[in-house]
Protein backbone atom coordinates (compact mmCIF):
# COMPACT_ATOMS: atom_id res chain seq x y z
CA UNK A 1 0.00 0.00 0.00
CA UNK A 2 1.06 3.14 -0.84
CA UNK A 3 1.87 5.59 2.36
CA UNK A 4 -0.18 8.68 1.52
CA UNK A 5 -3.23 5.51 1.58
CA UNK A 6 -2.58 5.32 4.90
CA UNK A 7 -3.46 9.39 6.07
CA UNK A 8 -7.19 8.56 4.31
CA UNK A 9 -9.64 9.95 7.14
CA UNK A 10 -12.91 9.92 5.05
CA UNK A 11 -14.38 9.28 1.43
CA UNK A 12 -16.66 12.28 -0.23
CA UNK A 13 -18.68 9.34 -1.04
CA UNK A 14 -19.93 9.21 2.23
CA UNK A 15 -20.89 12.86 2.40
CA UNK A 16 -21.76 13.31 5.84
CA UNK A 17 -18.39 11.18 7.35
CA UNK A 18 -16.64 13.58 5.14
CA UNK A 19 -17.89 16.90 6.23
CA UNK A 20 -17.66 15.77 9.28
CA UNK A 21 -14.11 14.55 9.44
CA UNK A 22 -13.57 18.23 7.38
CA UNK A 23 -14.78 20.30 10.11
CA UNK A 24 -12.22 18.73 12.61
CA UNK A 25 -9.23 20.75 10.33
CA UNK A 26 -8.25 23.14 8.16
CA UNK A 27 -8.87 21.94 4.43
CA UNK A 28 -7.87 23.24 1.13
CA UNK A 29 -10.57 25.13 1.02
CA UNK A 30 -10.12 27.05 4.22
CA UNK A 31 -6.23 27.34 2.99
CA UNK A 32 -7.23 29.27 0.07
CA UNK A 33 -8.88 32.07 1.88
CA UNK A 34 -6.08 32.32 4.22
CA UNK A 35 -4.68 35.84 3.12
CA UNK A 36 -5.31 38.40 4.87
CA UNK A 37 -5.85 38.94 8.82
CA UNK A 38 -9.92 39.33 8.36
CA UNK A 39 -9.85 36.81 6.20
CA UNK A 40 -8.28 34.20 8.93
CA UNK A 41 -10.22 35.90 11.45
CA UNK A 42 -13.40 34.60 9.21
CA UNK A 43 -12.43 31.32 8.97
CA UNK A 44 -11.77 30.93 12.65
CA UNK A 45 -15.53 32.07 13.01
CA UNK A 46 -16.90 29.75 10.37
CA UNK A 47 -15.41 26.85 11.83
CA UNK A 48 -16.52 27.80 15.34
CA UNK A 49 -20.17 29.46 14.65
CA UNK A 50 -20.81 27.16 11.12
CA UNK A 51 -21.79 29.03 7.99
CA UNK A 52 -25.22 29.32 6.07
CA UNK A 53 -23.62 28.82 2.82
CA UNK A 54 -24.89 25.28 1.28
CA UNK A 55 -24.10 26.39 -2.16
CA UNK A 56 -25.41 28.01 -5.20
CA UNK A 57 -26.38 27.73 -8.73
CA UNK A 58 -22.34 27.82 -9.13
CA UNK A 59 -21.66 24.85 -7.26
CA UNK A 60 -24.19 22.97 -8.51
CA UNK A 61 -22.68 23.33 -12.34
CA UNK A 62 -19.28 22.51 -11.18
CA UNK A 63 -20.42 19.91 -9.08
CA UNK A 64 -22.31 18.53 -12.35
CA UNK A 65 -19.15 19.11 -14.57
CA UNK A 66 -16.56 17.92 -12.57
CA UNK A 67 -17.08 14.01 -13.23
CA UNK A 68 -16.84 15.08 -17.21
CA UNK A 69 -14.06 17.11 -16.85
CA UNK A 70 -12.09 14.40 -14.55
CA UNK A 71 -12.81 12.20 -17.55
CA UNK A 72 -10.67 14.23 -19.52
CA UNK A 73 -8.05 14.68 -16.86
CA UNK A 74 -7.65 10.69 -17.19
CA UNK A 75 -7.64 10.43 -21.14
CA UNK A 76 -5.32 13.29 -21.59
CA UNK A 77 -3.05 13.19 -18.36
CA UNK A 78 -3.56 9.83 -16.82
CA UNK A 79 -4.85 11.38 -13.34
CA UNK A 80 -7.34 9.37 -11.83
CA UNK A 81 -10.33 11.27 -9.68
CA UNK A 82 -9.94 11.25 -6.46
CA UNK A 83 -12.72 11.43 -3.17
CA UNK A 84 -10.98 10.41 -0.37
CA UNK A 85 -9.68 12.90 2.48
CA UNK A 86 -6.10 12.99 3.69
CA UNK A 87 -4.27 14.22 6.67
CA UNK A 88 -0.55 15.54 6.20
CA UNK A 89 2.00 13.78 8.01
CA UNK A 90 2.94 16.43 9.79
CA UNK A 91 -0.60 17.07 11.11
CA UNK A 92 -4.07 15.26 11.35
CA UNK A 93 -5.57 18.65 11.33
CA UNK A 94 -4.52 19.54 8.10
CA UNK A 95 -6.43 18.23 5.45
CA UNK A 96 -6.97 18.52 1.71
CA UNK A 97 -9.36 16.15 -0.68
CA UNK A 98 -7.86 16.80 -4.22
CA UNK A 99 -9.77 16.19 -7.46
CA UNK A 100 -7.38 13.88 -8.77
CA UNK A 101 -4.53 11.96 -7.71
CA UNK A 102 -1.91 9.78 -9.38
CA UNK A 103 1.19 8.08 -7.24
CA UNK A 104 3.56 6.28 -9.81
CA UNK A 105 5.75 3.15 -9.08
CA UNK A 106 8.00 5.47 -6.80
CA UNK A 107 5.82 6.42 -4.91
CA UNK A 108 5.83 10.47 -6.43
CA UNK A 109 2.86 11.78 -6.49
CA UNK A 110 0.92 14.45 -9.30
CA UNK A 111 -2.64 15.54 -8.40
CA UNK A 112 -5.38 17.69 -10.39
CA UNK A 113 -7.70 20.08 -9.64
CA UNK A 114 -10.91 20.90 -11.41
CA UNK A 115 -12.89 24.20 -11.99
CA UNK A 116 -15.52 25.75 -13.73
CA UNK A 117 -16.15 29.26 -13.82
CA UNK A 118 -17.86 32.27 -15.81
CA UNK A 119 -14.68 34.57 -16.50
CA UNK A 120 -11.28 34.31 -18.72
CA UNK A 121 -8.53 34.18 -16.45
CA UNK A 122 -5.30 35.45 -17.63
CA UNK A 123 -4.08 33.64 -14.89
CA UNK A 124 -4.78 31.46 -11.86
CA UNK A 125 -6.74 33.28 -9.04
CA UNK A 126 -4.48 33.92 -6.33
CA UNK A 127 -7.26 31.80 -3.63
CA UNK A 128 -6.64 28.44 -6.18
CA UNK A 129 -2.71 28.59 -6.13
CA UNK A 130 -3.27 28.72 -1.64
CA UNK A 131 -5.69 25.53 -2.54
CA UNK A 132 -3.19 23.78 -4.51
CA UNK A 133 -0.58 24.55 -2.31
CA UNK A 134 -2.13 23.54 0.38
CA UNK A 135 -3.05 20.40 -1.03
CA UNK A 136 0.93 19.21 -2.43
CA UNK A 137 1.78 19.79 1.37
CA UNK A 138 -1.14 17.24 2.95
CA UNK A 139 -0.13 14.61 -0.06
CA UNK A 140 3.67 15.53 -0.51
CA UNK A 141 3.00 16.38 -3.89
CA UNK A 142 5.74 18.10 -6.11
CA UNK A 143 3.05 19.33 -9.08
CA UNK A 144 -0.28 19.68 -9.29
CA UNK A 145 -2.65 19.81 -12.99
CA UNK A 146 -5.08 22.49 -12.62
CA UNK A 147 -7.55 22.38 -15.21
CA UNK A 148 -10.62 24.88 -15.76
CA UNK A 149 -13.56 24.98 -18.14
CA UNK A 150 -15.12 28.35 -19.09
CA UNK A 151 -19.11 28.14 -19.36
CA UNK A 152 -21.48 31.50 -19.94
CA UNK A 153 -24.88 31.21 -17.99
CA UNK A 154 -24.17 27.61 -17.26
CA UNK A 155 -23.96 26.70 -21.21
CA UNK A 156 -19.81 25.15 -21.50
CA UNK A 157 -17.65 27.73 -24.33
CA UNK A 158 -14.73 25.88 -24.39
CA UNK A 159 -13.86 22.95 -26.46
CA UNK A 160 -12.11 21.42 -24.01
CA UNK A 161 -10.67 21.87 -20.38
CA UNK A 162 -8.20 24.53 -20.35
CA UNK A 163 -4.80 23.40 -18.18
CA UNK A 164 -1.45 24.52 -16.77
CA UNK A 165 0.90 22.69 -14.39
CA UNK A 166 1.60 24.34 -10.96
CA UNK A 167 4.83 23.87 -8.77
CA UNK A 168 5.47 23.18 -5.41
CA UNK A 169 6.21 26.42 -3.59
CA UNK A 170 7.75 25.24 -0.45
CA UNK A 171 7.63 29.83 1.00
CA UNK A 172 4.11 29.80 0.00
CA UNK A 173 3.38 26.37 1.87
CA UNK A 174 5.45 28.00 5.02
CA UNK A 175 3.15 30.64 5.08
CA UNK A 176 0.37 29.20 5.01
CA UNK A 177 0.94 26.17 7.32
CA UNK A 178 1.73 29.14 9.70
CA UNK A 179 -1.81 30.51 9.76
CA UNK A 180 -3.28 26.92 9.52
CA UNK A 181 -1.73 26.75 12.98
CA UNK A 182 -3.44 30.20 14.23
CA UNK A 183 -6.64 29.08 12.87
CA UNK A 184 -6.40 25.91 14.80
CA UNK A 185 -5.56 27.66 18.02
CA UNK A 186 -8.05 30.32 17.96
CA UNK A 187 -10.81 27.39 16.89
CA UNK A 188 -9.84 25.69 20.04
CA UNK A 189 -10.24 28.73 22.26
CA UNK A 190 -13.56 29.55 21.03
CA UNK A 191 -14.91 26.88 20.64
CA UNK A 192 -14.19 26.42 24.47
CA UNK A 193 -15.73 30.00 25.59
CA UNK A 194 -18.87 28.91 22.40
CA UNK A 195 -19.44 26.04 25.07
CA UNK A 196 -19.42 28.06 27.84
CA UNK A 197 -21.79 31.05 26.51
CA UNK A 198 -24.96 29.29 27.48
CA UNK A 199 -23.94 29.59 31.26
CA UNK A 200 -24.22 33.21 30.99
CA UNK A 201 -20.34 33.97 29.95
CA UNK A 202 -19.46 36.91 27.55
CA UNK A 203 -20.51 35.73 24.31
CA UNK A 204 -17.27 34.66 21.84
CA UNK A 205 -15.27 36.34 19.17
CA UNK A 206 -16.42 39.66 21.28
CA UNK A 207 -13.11 41.94 20.50
CA UNK A 208 -12.19 39.59 17.70
CA UNK A 209 -12.19 42.31 15.21
CA UNK A 210 -14.74 42.95 12.16
CA UNK A 211 -14.71 40.70 9.91
CA UNK A 212 -16.89 39.85 6.35
CA UNK A 213 -20.24 37.77 6.76
CA UNK A 214 -19.29 34.17 5.28
CA UNK A 215 -22.22 34.61 2.61
CA UNK A 216 -20.13 38.11 0.97
CA UNK A 217 -17.04 35.59 0.87
CA UNK A 218 -18.42 33.01 -0.97
CA UNK A 219 -20.60 35.00 -3.43
CA UNK A 220 -17.07 35.61 -4.74
CA UNK A 221 -14.90 32.54 -3.97
CA UNK A 222 -17.25 29.88 -4.65
CA UNK A 223 -17.77 30.20 -8.77
CA UNK A 224 -16.47 26.67 -9.13
CA UNK A 225 -15.36 25.99 -6.09
CA UNK A 226 -16.40 22.10 -5.24
CA UNK A 227 -14.83 22.36 -1.37
CA UNK A 228 -11.42 20.22 -1.43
Amino acid sequence: MSAHLLRVLADSNDRAAWLKARSDGVTATDAARLATPSSVKQVVKDKVMGTSFNGNAYTDFGRQREPEIARWVMERHGIPASGLLFHAEASKSHLATPDGLHCDEEGRILLAEIKTTNKVWKRIPRSYMRQVWWQQYVLGAERTLMVWERHQDFIVVDREPKFVWIDRDEAEIAKLVTLANEVLKDVEKYRGEFAQYSTGNAAPFQGYGNTHSSSDYTQSFYDAETYA
